[in-house]
């Protein structure tokens, strides 16, 4: 079964040049295109697509803007910001949105094609270059005492940093993905965090895994 995707960019040259080279990749499939973060919204609500390739700087609504609306409105649709733009503030509110990696348009295809993959199945996805900016800039979020992790939560929350899918994690730790699931919902509500990319930062912060496994698998 293919990957769904819907590409948003305001350039029409490059939401082609996409297309074209995603297509060739019998696992992926573009289902839809998008010129701005509005339209990106209406699209993901109707098209219900695996991952959302996410341009930060558009008219109308901006991807950023777009990818809380998206992460909130179709929860099962992953955002994977795609941009030009390597500043701090993109960078962060990228993530703090929602956005469960972040690329850069110098992006090899092949590397890209991967990328999409590994974030369909719920892997985080950082160029070297934003995590960088991300582990200067994230904050730890305060948790009350009764809100602590478990340790199983804790086990988890490890093997998300590293990169794990929740099946990879699942046959790991030897529980089912639904169970995975919960346990990954339960963490990202405790931390008071939008996305498994917040979740490793924090992991990382709290000197569970180290910044040079982030997202390693």
């Amino acid at each position: 079964m293919s990957i769904r995707i819907l590409i948003t960019d305001d350039h029409k040259v490059v939401r082609q040049g996409l297309k074209m080279f995603l297509d060739l990749d019998p696992e992926l499939e573009v289902v839809g295109e998008a010129e701005n973060g509005r339209e990106a919204l209406r699209l993901a609500r109707e098209l219900q697509p695996d991952v959302v390739l996410m341009d930060l700087l558009m008219p109308v609504m901006g991807g950023i803007e777009a990818t809380e609306e998206i992460r909130s409105e179709v929860p099962d649709t992953e955002v994977l910001a795609l941009t030009s733009v390597l500043e701090d503030a993109s960078v962060t509110g990228a993530v703090k949105a929602g956005a469960i990696g972040y690329l850069l348009k110098n992006t090899e295809a092949d590397e890209l094609c991967e990328a999409i993959k590994a974030a369909a199945a719920g892997k985080v996805q950082m160029a070297p270059e934003a995590a960088e900016r991300l582990m200067r800039e994230v904050r730890i979020p305060e948790k009350k005492p009764d809100e602590a992790l478990t340790e199983r939560e804790i086990e988890v929350l490890k093997l998300l940093a590293r990169g794990e899918s929740n099946r990879q994690i699942s046959r790991t730790l030897y529980i089912t993905e639904k169970t995975v699931k919960t346990h990954v919902s339960n963490i990202l509500m405790k931390l008071n965090v939008r996305s498994r990319t917040q979740a490793a930062l924090y992991a990382v912060k709290k000197g569970l895994v180290s910044a040079d496994e982030l997202g390693e698998e």
